[in-house]
C-alpha cells in the first residue's frame, strides 16, 4: 500500500481529552488484554447476554454501527458490563477523543473558509453527532448535510438536533454516495468522513473518496481518520462482538486519499494513539494523478 509524507500536529490544548495513566496503560497490556482477547468468547458473550449489555447487542445487531457508538459518546450505562466497557475500555475512550478532536477541527475549518455561508458535507455520519457538536462550537454562519444509509440513525440525529437548536442548519438524507448528485445542489465547503475508512477495503476508500472530490470546491478539506492497534483489543472485538475494523497507519490512509485526488495531508493525533484525525485538500483536476 502506498503511502504519503503528511505534517503531524500536536495535541490541541483547546480540546479537552480522556487519558490513561502510565501505570494504567502498562496494567492493560499486561493483564486485561490478555484476558478479554484469549478467554473463552462463547462464555464471555453469553456473560454478556445475562447481563443485558446494550452495548454488546447494538454491535451483535450492527457491528460498529451508529447505535454503539451513541452509546459510546453518551456513557450513560445502567448495565454494569456497560460502565466497565465504555468507562475503562480504551476503544470507546478513543471514540470520544475522536469526536472532540473531530469537531474541533471542523468547527475551525468552518471558520477559514473564505466563502460564506459554509456547507459542511457529513458522510456516513449516523446521526450527524459531531457535525452538530461542530456547528454550536463556532459562530460562522454554516449549515450542514447529513448523509447515512439508516433512517434510524437520522430521525435520532434529526430530534437531537430540534433539542439543540441546530434543526433550520441540518439537512438529513438518506441516500448511498453514488446517489448524492440527486440532492446536492452546491459544492460542499469541507466534508467530514470520519469513522468510515476502518470498515472500507481500499479500493472502496479510493472510489467513495473520488466521488465526494467531484462535489467539493478546489482546496477544500475532507476530514477523515486512521485507526492503529493502539486499543489492543482488536481479537476481543473480532471474536466477542463480531467488529471486524481495518487498522491503518495515517500514511496508508494518505495514500488511498491521494490517489483518490487529496493532498497537503495534516494529521492530528488522540492522547491514546488509536485514532489519527487527518484534513486533506482537494487537489485542483491538473494535480490529480
Amino acid at each position: 500500500m502506498e503511502e504519503v509524507s503528511y505534517e503531524i500536529r500536536g495535541l490541541s490544548a483547546e480540546v479537552e481529552f480522556e487519558t490513561v495513566s502510565s501505570l494504567r496503560r502498562a496494567l492493560k497490556r499486561l493483564l486485561v488484554h490478555p484476558l478479554v482477547n484469549y478467554g473463552p468468547a462463547g462464555l464471555t458473550r453469553a456473560l454478556l447476554r445475562f447481563g443485558k449489555s446494550e452495548l454488546a447487542a447494538a454491535n451483535w445487531a450492527d457491528p460498529g454501527g451508529w447505535e454503539s457508538m451513541v452509546i459510546s459518546y453518551r456513557q450513560n450505562c445502567s448495565q454494569v458490563a456497560d460502565r466497565l466497557l465504555i468507562h475503562a475500555g480504551t476503544m470507546p475512550m478513543a471514540l470520544r477523543n475522536r469526536k472532540r478532536l473531530g469537531s474541533f477541527l471542523i468547527a475551525r475549518l468552518i471558520e477559514q473558509a473564505r466563502a460564506g455561508p459554509v456547507h459542511v458535507l457529513c458522510l456516513g455520519g449516523g446521526p450527524g453527532w459531531v457535525i452538530q457538536d461542530a456547528l454550536a462550537q463556532t459562530r460562522a454562519p454554516a449549515r450542514a448535510t447529513v448523509v447515512d444509509l439508516s433512517a434510524e440513525a437520522l430521525e435520532f440525529g434529526r430530534q437531537m438536533a430540534a433539542r439543540r437548536g441546530l434543526a433550520e442548519r441540518i439537512r438529513f438524507i438518506q441516500a448511498n454516495v453514488s446517489d448524492l448528485h440527486q440532492y446536492l445542489h452546491d459544492q460542499a465547503n469541507v466534508v467530514k468522513m470520519l469513522g468510515l475508512c476502518e470498515y472500507l477495503p481500499d479500493e472502496q476508500i479510493v472510489s467513495v473518496a473520488g466521488a465526494v472530490r467531484e462535489m467539493m470546491l478546489d482546496g477544500a478539506p475532507m476530514v477523515f481518520n486512521s485507526l492503529s492497534r493502539a486499543h489492543g483489543t482488536d481479537r476481543f472485538f473480532r471474536r466477542v462482538f463480531g467488529l471486524h475494523m481495518i487498522h491503518r497507519s495515517p500514511g496508508e490512509v494518505c495514500g488511498l486519499m491521494h490517489r483518490a485526488g487529496f493532498r497537503d495531508f495534516a494529521v492530528h493525533p488522540e492522547p491514546l494513539g488509536v485514532y489519527h484525525v487527518i484534513v486533506g485538500r482537494r487537489a485542483a483536476d491538473a494535480g490529480r494523478d
